[in-house]
């Protein structure tokens, strides 16, 4: 099973990135400060603090600051936006495929059309992985362990149940031919707090992003057992796709940036601004090689026709897996 997520756009964006031009003179903007709708450790703190990094260290933007506001799924930070929407005019909350998952099933009563649409900037690959002292070397031996004990092989996850990290796991598990609703799925409050949970053995392997589970493979604590992109990623060659241990399934999860509804058109602009900016840094590329992203750049009506086609399609594959 192949989920793509705008490979037109990944394809383009990559085609297109190039170091070009020198850092700005000036800041574009001032400040920005990120809300970041889970905790430490996730894929959405890693994109928040990268993007800072990079805008910071290359210039375009003079001081960034950080906020992680966990809660609902990330609903607790989108209620937070809205409502508080004439004070966060210097706010931008990060979010990714979840804002469309979690409305699609009802986790929270917003959508992705109640906020202001800024930037979608990158793309991550999902991975499954296990505790660097797991018998499971393998998708083959998940799946031999699945078989033997299905209720015994939990798989954990930084989502909801029914969201991007189960959503990934029960595909994989479609694709290889098993039963994705007899998958028992562990679900935690971000990235961090799921790999804890591996590193402690309370789940024999984890569903996440493919940035936030490198560091800790090179740190050798934990092993990457399958990836969902086409090929290996330069970041982390050693770990295998799935494709080639005969899973036929893909996955890039998009991430991007979020303000408050009303935000003044003047403001809008100069972010979209510096995102644009940014990905001609080297500042960027750094941060950006370093955790094996895939540019995407879709910018504000652009993003909106991004969005609505990822609705579709999560939709129609959530349907298909029986979560909707």
């Amino acid at each position: 099973m192949t989920f793509s997520l705008g490979r037109r756009a990944i394809l383009a964006a990559a085609a297109a990135f190039a170091i070009t031009g020198p850092a700005a003179a000036e800041p574009v903007v001032d400040s920005i400060h990120f809300l970041i709708p889970g905790g430490a450790g996730g894929g959405w703190d890693g994109t928040a603090r990268g993007t800072g990094e990079a805008l910071t260290g290359a210039g375009l933007v003079g001081t960034a600051s950080y906020e992680n506001m966990s809660g609902g799924g990330g609903g607790k930070a989108i209620g937070y936006l809205i409502e508080n929407a004439d004070s966060q005019h210097g706010t931008l909350m990060v979010n990714s495929t979840p804002i469309v998952i979690r409305s699609l099933t009802g986790v929270f009563p917003h959508n992705f059309r109640d906020l202001t649409l800024v930037s979608g900037t990158i793309g991550d690959y999902a991975a499954i992985v296990v505790n660097k002292d797991s018998p499971i070397n393998s998708m083959s031996d998940l799946l031999a362990a699945f078989d033997a004990d299905p209720s015994g092989t939990a798989i954990g996850g930084g989502s909801v149940p029914g969201g991007m990290d189960h959503l990934v796991a029960a595909m994989t598990m479609e694709a290889a031919g098993k039963d994705a609703l007899a998958l028992k799925y562990i679900p935690y409050d971000a990235g961090g707090k799921a790999m804890a949970a591996l590193l402690s053995g309370e789940i024999k392997a984890l569903s996440t992003g493919f940035s936030e589970a490198v560091a800790l493979a090179e740190a050798g604590e934990v092993k990457i057992i399958g990836v969902t992109s086409d090929e290996r990623v330069d970041a982390y060659a050693d770990a295998p796709t799935m494709k080639e241990q005969g899973i036929d399934t893909t996955f890039v999860n998009w991430r991007g940036f979020f303000a408050a509804p009303g935000l003044p058109a003047e403001k809008l602009a100069a972010y979209q601004e510096v995102i644009a900016k940014m990905y001609d840094t080297p500042e960027w590329e750094a941060v950006r090689a370093r955790n094996g992203w895939v540019n995407i750049h879709n910018s504000g009506d652009d993003f909106q026709t991004f969005l609505e086609g990822q609705e579709q399609v999560i939709g129609d594959l959530m349907k298909k897996l029986g979560f909707l």
